[in-house]
C-alpha cells in the first residue's frame, strides 16, 4: 500500500477541512428536515455516521474517489454527510483527471432529475434542503476545478521559468565558449607569427655555430625585436580582456597592413613575393582583417613546415566580385627535422589547428577556405565576400 507523506502544510489543510465538515454538520443539524416518525436509535446512528464521515475526510489524499463515492451513496440515507461529501467531491475535482471528476459529478447529480420531476409534491422544507444540497455540491466541484486549474497554471509558469533559466544558462555558456574561442584565435594569430620568427632564428643559431659575429648579432637582434613585439602584443590582448566595453577594443589589422607583415617576414630572411592588394576601394574591415589573418597564419605555417621555401602571396578582387587570397609555398630546400629530433622539431604539435581556426574565420566572414598540398608545396586559398554596397573609403596618401 502506497504511503502518503504529508507535509506540515498538508496536515493543516486536512485538519481545517475536517473542522469545516464537522462544523457544517453541527450548524446544519437544526435545519435538516428529519421525519418526525424517525426511530431515536436511527437518529443516533445517523449522527454517528456523520461523525465517522467527518473523520474519513482525513483519508481524502489516499482514496479520494472511493471516499467521494462512499459518502455520496451513504448521503442518500444519512443526513449529516453533506459536509464530508463536499470535501470529498472538492478533493476529486482538484486532484483527479477531468474524466474521473465527471463520473463522480454524474453520480452526485444522478438524483437531480428525479428531484426536479417530483419537486412539486415535496414539502417546502425538504425541497429547499435538496436544492441547497445540489447547490453546495456544484459549488464544491466548481471550486475544486478552479483550484486544479490554478495549480496547473502555477506549475506551467514554474516550468516556463525553469526552462527560461536553463535557456539563459545555456546562452551564457555559449557566450563564454565563443569568448574563449575568440581569445584563443586572437592569441594564436597574434603570438604565433612572432614566436615562429623566434623559432626560426633560434634554430639557425643552434645549427650554425660557425656563423660570423655579424650574422649572430643580426639574428640575436631579430630575436630580441620579435620577443619585444610578442610581449607588446600579449600585453595589448590582455589589456583588452581586462578592459570594459566602454574602453574600446584593440586596434585590428587591415588589408593595407599586409605590406608591413611581409616586410617583417622578409627581414628575417624569408623569400616572399607579394602581389596586391588591389588598389582603389578598400573592402569592409572584417573582410580585410580576415584576409590579413589568413596570410599571417600561412606565413607562420610556411616558416614552421617549410623553412627557407619561397612563398608567393596573391590578393585580388573587386567590389561585388569578392576578395581572393592565395598563399603558396614551394617545397622546402632541405629536409625538415622530424618531431623530437631537436631544432624546430616540435612543429607538428597542434598541427592543423591554425588552419581550422582560419576556416572558421572565413566562414564567419561569409566566405570559404581551402588548404592542401600543391606542386610539392602547400597552398592556402580563401574566397571572401565583398559587397558592392559595403565599400570602405580608400585610404588617402596624406
Amino acid at each position: 500500500m502506497r504511503r502518503i507523506h504529508r507535509t506540515r502544510r498538508d496536515w493543516v489543510a486536512d485538519l481545517a477541512l475536517f473542522l469545516f465538515a464537522a462544523c457544517f454538520a453541527a450548524v446544519s443539524s437544526q435545519s435538516i428536515p428529519v421525519p418526525a416518525d424517525l426511530d431515536p436509535l436511527w437518529h443516533d446512528v445517523d449522527q454517528v455516521v456523520g461523525g465517522l464521515g467527518c473523520a474519513a475526510v482525513l483519508l481524502r489524499r489516499r482514496w479520494p474517489v472511493a471516499l467521494a463515492v462512499a459518502l455520496l451513496l451513504a448521503g442518500t440515507y444519512a443526513h449529516y454527510l453533506t459536509g464530508p461529501a463536499m470535501v470529498a467531491v472538492f478533493t476529486v475535482a482538484a486532484t483527479r483527471p477531468w474524466k474521473v471528476t465527471a463520473w463522480v459529478a454524474a453520480l452526485a447529480f444522478a438524483p437531480l432529475p428525479v428531484f426536479l420531476w417530483s419537486v412539486a409534491e415535496l414539502p417546502e422544507d425538504r425541497a429547499g434542503s435538496a436544492l441547497t444540497y445540489f447547490a453546495l455540491i456544484a459549488g464544491a466541484v466548481g471550486w475544486g476545478l478552479f483550484r486544479r486549474s490554478r495549480q496547473q497554471l502555477i506549475a506551467s509558469l514554474r516550468e516556463r521559468a525553469e526552462l527560461a533559466e536553463a535557456d539563459a544558462e545555456l546562452r551564457a555558456e555559449w557566450a563564454r565558449r565563443e569568448t574563449r574561442e575568440e581569445i584563443a584565435r586572437e592569441m594564436h594569430d597574434v603570438l604565433g607569427h612572432r614566436l615562429s620568427l623566434l623559432s626560426v632564428h633560434a634554430g639557425a643559431l643552434e645549427f650554425n655555430p660557425g656563423a660570423s659575429g655579424e650574422e649572430m648579432a643580426r639574428a640575436a637582434g631579430v630575436i630580441r625585436e620579435s620577443a619585444h613585439l610578442a610581449l607588446r602584443d600579449l600585453r595589448e590582448v590582455i589589456g583588452v580582456l581586462r578592459a570594459g566595453p566602454e574602453e574600446g577594443e584593440r586596434p585590428q589589422p587591415e588589408l593595407a597592413d599586409l605590406a608591413r607583415l611581409v616586410a617583417e617576414a622578409r627581414a628575417t630572411g624569408g623569400r616572399i613575393e607579394l602581389t596586391g592588394p588591389p588598389e582603389g576601394p578598400v573592402p569592409p574591415p572584417v573582410v580585410g582583417r580576415t584576409a590579413y589573418r589568413i596570410v599571417q597564419e600561412a606565413l607562420t605555417n610556411a616558416r614552421k613546415h617549410a623553412p627557407g621555401a619561397e612563398v608567393a602571396i596573391e590578393v585580388t578582387g573587386s567590389p561585388a566580385g569578392g576578395l581572393a587570397v592565395e598563399v603558396r609555398n614551394a617545397p622546402p630546400p632541405r629536409p625538415v627535422p622530424a618531431a623530437g629530433t631537436g631544432g624546430d622539431g616540435d612543429r607538428d604539435e597542434g598541427a592543423g589547428q591554425g588552419l581550422i581556426g582560419l576556416a572558421e574565420r572565413a566562414r564567419l566572414a561569409g566566405g570559404e577556405l581551402t588548404a592542401g598540398p600543391a606542386d610539392g608545396g602547400f597552398r592556402v586559398r580563401a574566397s571572401l565576400p565583398w559587397p558592392a554596397a559595403d565599400i570602405a573609403p580608400a585610404a588617402s596618401g596624406s
